[in-house]
């Protein structure tokens, strides 16, 4: 009966806080390009100034990642995206053509479901208000039960800020009572414009299904290709670097690692001098039976452990200054759970006979998991890094980058997001990094500037089907008159 009545009760708060934010946003739609930018400034100084407290509560409340790396993420979510948006123009007027005589206008899409994961609760929520407020919309989050507290908190900072400078209240909402009941009212209430989905798999499908359009981010599980002209060194640091990033939470961090058969002593080589921990056969064995739980899904318990951590949980022991788990592996399928997403320090390791090999196997670990999403290459020779950018299912290819930071355009000069598209190939209706651009509609007004006979006139349109008396529609004759003649012609068809 409790959990019923809380089912109750999170329906009718989820029905309440979209009702304020409908009503705050119509006065939101109402400010001007400055007022709204006013508005995004204060909050970013405010989640800035708060990153490090943000990052201690996701810690200690998830017990995910490093404190120390979820405050560099705070910090890339509010002034990195503040930074990248900030001249955006997302109010009014974008742009007149006065030459093809078309206009564009922004016109904000109304109430913004903001969808919020455990793996990057703090920094997901103030990326995803910076960017709807941007765009002149309203937002509610939804927050992850295992990232309340934090989410809470974040939202009443980001929230307490906007007020400040001048946005109405209801705005920046949030569900506070979390169940499923809840957060499928919020996806498919009537008053949501758009829904931004990070997280599993379950729940950015249900996004998809709600009946209310949706962006979402299905699971990465990206190859890194070390090809044989790669500087090897730089390219293992970097995808140590990246998947050791708060303990690899972030999902376009590496998850398999694919060399050239040439080249492959020198990288493992390599790897072991960076800190890396090549699994035995048996070591592997009881590593795989953590990574996966019955139904096939990760398992939590692995997500964003240290790899000394992680093999304390196996049941073997690995040196303290062990910085990856890596095992090798000859397979790319469901079943395998080293060929699968592993949001923690594990890398599958592949050997391939060259480059045309090594492709074949990337797209193979694609499709078996994270098509769309994002994929790495190592290498100095353009000629393979063109063929590997023609043919990847992804939607972002990294060239000589770590995956986790060039991914959400940290390492890169892709655009700053938190929120990553995996295009049609991966299930979502967009490839890019989402920025405001994708949370606003753009209205075209678009001067007349031919005429209807001028269009047949264009196309060589003929009144006759004899071919004797083909003739041509004169481009001054008014709409009338053009009816007329036609009209003429049909009746001396039907006479003859």
């Amino acid at each position: 009966m409790l959990e019923f009545d809380k089912d109750l009760r999170s329906i009718q708060e989820t029905r309440r806080v979209i009702e304020a934010a409908k009503k705050a946003q119509k006065e939101l739609a109402k400010m001007t390009q400055e007022q709204i930018n006013r508005i995004v400034e204060k909050m970013y100084h405010r989640a800035y100034e708060q990153a490090d407290y943000l990052a201690k509560l996701a810690y200690e409340e998830t017990g995910f990642g490093k404190i120390e790396d979820k405050i560099i993420k705070n910090k890339f979510a509010s002034q990195t995206v503040y930074e990248s948006i900030k001249d955006m123009k997302t109010i009014g007027l974008l742009k007149e053509d006065k030459e093809q005589k078309v206009i564009e206008v922004a016109v904000p899409m109304g109430v913004v479901a903001g969808l919020i994961p455990s793996t990057n609760p703090t920094s997901t929520t103030i990326y995803k208000a910076l960017i709807a407020i941007k765009a002149g919309n309203a937002i509610v989050f939804s927050p992850h039960p295992g990232a309340k507290k934090a989410i809470l908190e974040t939202v009443k900072i980001l929230k307490s800020a906007a007020l400040e400078a001048g946005a109405p209240d209801g705005v920046v909402g949030t569900l506070s009572i979390l169940t499923m009941q809840g957060t499928s009212e919020l996806m498919k209430h009537r008053d949501i414009a758009i829904i931004l989905a990070t997280g599993g798999e379950a729940m950015v499908r249900a996004a998809y299904s709600s009946g209310n359009p949706a962006i979402g981010v299905g699971p990465g599980n990206g190859p890194a290709f070390i090809e044989r002209t790669a500087d090897i060194p730089d390219a293992v640091s970097k995808i140590i670097d990246s998947k050791t990033f708060d303990n690899g939470v972030i999902c376009a961090s590496e998850q398999s690692i694919v060399v050239e058969r040439l080249i492959a002593d020198q990288v493992v080589s390599e790897f072991k001098r960076q800190g890396a921990y090549f699994l035995s056969s048996e070591e592997s064995e009881k590593l795989s039976g953590l990574i996966l739980r019955a139904n096939g899904t990760m398992n939590p318990a692995i997500v964003g452990k240290s790899a000394v951590k992680l093999a304390q949980l196996a049941g073997f022991y690995v040196p303290e200054q062990t910085t990856v788990l890596i095992s090798q592996q000859k397979t790319a399928n469901k079943s395998n759970p080293y060929a699968r997403e592993k949001l923690c320090p594990i890398l599958a390791f592949y050997v391939e006979e060259d480059w045309l090999s090594a492709c074949d196997r990337c797209i193979e670990l694609l499709e078996v998991e994270g098509k769309g999403h994002t994929l790495c290459i190592h290498s100095k020779d353009d000629a393979v890094i063109r063929e590997f950018a023609l043919r990847k299912p992804v939607s972002r290819m990294l060239i000589n980058a770590p995956g986790a930071l060039g991914g959400i355009g940290g390492a890169t000069n892709i655009a700053p997001a938190l929120t990553l598209g995996c295009g049609a190939v991966g299930g979502s209706s967009t490839s890019d990094n989402i920025t405001p651009m994708n949370l606003v509609n753009i209205r075209k007004a678009a001067y007349g500037v031919r005429s209807l006979a001028e269009i047949r006139q264009s196309y060589g349109e003929t009144v006759s089907s004899n071919s004797s008396e083909i003739t041509s529609v004169p481009a001054d004759m008014s709409d009338t008159q053009v009816r007329e003649l036609i009209q003429l012609a049909i009746a001396k068809l039907q006479t003859n």
